[in-house]
């Protein structure tokens, strides 16, 4: 079985590039390495002006694993959490 090459149908800005996944909420997380906004490394958010679009399509087919890796339960979100007695 082979491996489904990567989607190509990604939002395109006005110009027509496919536009960046970036939310706004740009902030590194130390522990990942990614963006806790678009989940991207500061050397893809670097290099997305000059990406082609296969390099932006390969960036962006990362993002969703990235996404769910990232995303803790609350239980291990609050493991450190102690009520105060």
């Amino acid at each position: 079985m082979s491996a489904s090459p990567p989607p190509t149908d990604f939002k395109r800005d006005p110009q027509g590039r496919i536009a960046s996944p970036c939310t706004n909420i740009c902030r590194m997380n130390t522990k990942t390495g990614w963006c806790d906004g678009c989940f991207r490394t500061i050397d893809e958010i670097v290099a997305w002006s000059r990406l082609d679009d296969a390099g932006k399509c390969k960036v962006l087919a990362q993002l969703p694993s990235r996404q769910i890796s990232n995303s803790p339960n609350l239980a291990d979100q609050h493991n450190s959490w102690r009520p105060l007695t």
